[in-house]
């Protein structure tokens, strides 16, 4: 069952970019969305001055004017460092290391000097040990999944909704939770059975009026809701956008880019294969961050105790044409049901002797 919003108050979004608007962060990390690459293989980060590392910070959750936030991200830098200089005995600045503070290596790794490449290798490293500690305050926290999916939709429908009223391109917004019969019917379909590899429990779908629209508004979801390096690497599936033609219509833009390096991304996953022939979509997987106290209000949380927990989360972006198509013949949701059920009802009653292919 998919929840619709109506259109609610505008509290701080701004005006709505245009593709022209776009900077080189923007389209940096649009292209990482694009094709499930992972930050960890990047060589250079692209901020261009201390508001956007602001911005980029409070999507991660961290509040740069917050003195105890500030303090966790030297924790984080602390803890990376140690780990290269003890594993791996990498000689590190000591500019990179501990004398600048941690919020400035997002400008350090993105300009060219002496220890860009440094400050990315620690950035990195941090990016994994924040993840990490958010991952397992999720697995220790006596909370509920409804409560944590609540919160997260709280979340991204407060987003949608200012994004909406300041302008942005939304025709259709609307969200859903896979219910526990198709997270069964899901997994004795697939390959895998584990339940850990369902990243689609919880699912947000986003209508766009033109094909013109998808760029900026993918750019404007990685401005204001979702942290480019939290984007799950390899389960990324594009199928609207060439952005090196987007980029090769504005020169401007194409100006500020760099290609990928050789083998910079993986090859991207393929279609699922009980959608139909015609079927098109943008689909990616987030791991959100979501403040603890938005769970437990008033947690009592120690100094090196993450305040955050990281909730996997689906995304689906298509234009108002697409997304017609997609609803009609061999694409439509009855079809791939059809399809997926005629796939479950053959597997488990297969005979003793029956080929495993068959």
């Amino acid at each position: 069952m998919y929840n619709r919003t109506v259109p609610g108050a505008n509290h701080r979004a701004g005006r709505a970019p245009t593709l022209d608007d776009l900077d080189l962060d923007d389209l940096e990390a649009v292209r990482l969305l694009l094709r499930g690459d992972s930050v960890v293989d990047w060589h250079r980060l692209a901020f261009h001055d201390e508001a956007a590392v602001d911005r980029f910070l409070r999507l991660c959750e961290l509040d740069p004017s917050a003195p105890a936030e500030m303090h966790r991200l030297e924790a984080v830098r602390a803890d990376a460092v140690d780990y290269l200089t003890r594993v791996f005995h990498l000689p590190l600045p000591d500019e990179v290391a501990e004398d600048v503070a941690a919020r400035d290596l997002f400008l350090m790794a993105s300009r060219q000097g002496p220890h860009q490449r440094a400050a990315c290798v620690v950035l990195k490293v941090m990016h994994i040990v924040y993840h990490l500690a958010g991952r397992q305050a999720l697995l220790r926290l006596a909370v509920s999944d409804d409560a944590i999916f609540r919160e997260i939709e709280l979340k991204v429908v407060r987003v949608v909704e200012e994004l909406r009223a300041a302008g942005s391109a939304v025709a259709e917004f609307e969200w859903s939770r896979k219910p526990r019969d198709s997270q069964i019917t899901k997994l004795l379909a697939k390959l895998s059975t584990l339940a850990a590899s369902i990243y689609d429990k919880l699912r947000f779908r986003l209508i766009v009026p033109t094909h013109e629209d998808l760029v900026p508004t993918l750019a404007t979801l990685t401005r204001q809701l979702v942290p480019f390096n939290y984007v799950v690497p390899g389960e990324s599936v594009n199928q609207l956008i060439d952005l090196d033609e987007v980029l090769a219509r504005r020169p401007r833009l194409a100006r500020q880019t760099a290609p990928p390096l050789p083998g910079e991304h993986a090859d991207a996953p393929s279609l699922n294969e009980f959608s139909g022939p015609g079927y098109r979509i943008i689909n990616f997987i987030a791991d959100l961050p979501l403040r603890i106290d938005r769970l437990v209000p008033g947690a009592d949380l120690g100094p090196d105790d993450s305040h955050v927990v990281f909730v996997l989360t689906e995304f689906q972006i298509a234009d108002k044409a697409t997304a017609v198509a997609n609803e009609s013949g061999a694409q439509s949701h009855e079809a791939y049901k059809a399809r997926q059920h005629e796939r479950v009802r053959a597997r488990p009653l297969r005979e003793p002797d029956e080929p495993s292919g068959a």
